[in-house]
């Protein structure tokens, strides 16, 4: 079984920018199914105001999301199927980025720093709440696609 993800990426020059001496707008828009669309653009501290945007998504913070979004999911899934409650899930989730044995700079590390919130008659033990975060790292389709180490802030590795 496969399954097929599509984004359009959209940037075009604007009237009168020059392009060939470097000094053009990193701005664009990421358009999606259902009609979201994003602004998007290179992180300022990646390339300087005003050629990037404050108010976009860069790239590595969508990585950062992504990762974060995918965990929760399963998280989620894996909560439910056994038969816990959770009123809420918050994640300050961090991305780092270091240079690669070739000097390049990549995400190399993203911490998850969940507070999720239970109610009901089972609340889960700490052990159950780390069994469950290793299930959903090892499920999490996000983790599985990508060498970036992935840790859950308080709870032990495997």
């Amino acid at each position: 079984m496969s399954h097929e993800y599509t984004a359009t990426v959209l940037w075009m020059r604007g009237e009168g920018e020059a392009f060939s001496d470097n000094k053009y707008s990193r701005g664009h828009r990421w358009s999606f199914d259902g009609g979201i669309e994003v602004m998007a653009s290179a992180s300022p501290s990646v390339v300087p105001l005003p050629l990037s945007r404050e108010d976009a998504v860069d790239p590595e913070e969508a990585f950062v999301a992504a990762v974060s979004s995918c965990h929760m999911l399963t998280f989620l899934s894996i909560a439910a199927k056994k038969r816990f409650v959770v009123d809420s899930y918050k994640d300050r989730a961090l991305g780092v980025m270091t240079p690669n044995e070739k000097g390049k700079l990549f995400v190399s590390k993203v911490t998850l720093d969940p507070v999720i919130e239970f109610s009901g008659d089972r609340i889960p033990t700490p052990e159950q709440i780390a069994d469950m975060h290793h299930l959903a790292h090892k499920e999490c389709f996000i983790a599985n696609s990508v060498l970036t180490e992935i840790v859950v802030k308080g709870i032990p590795s495997h």
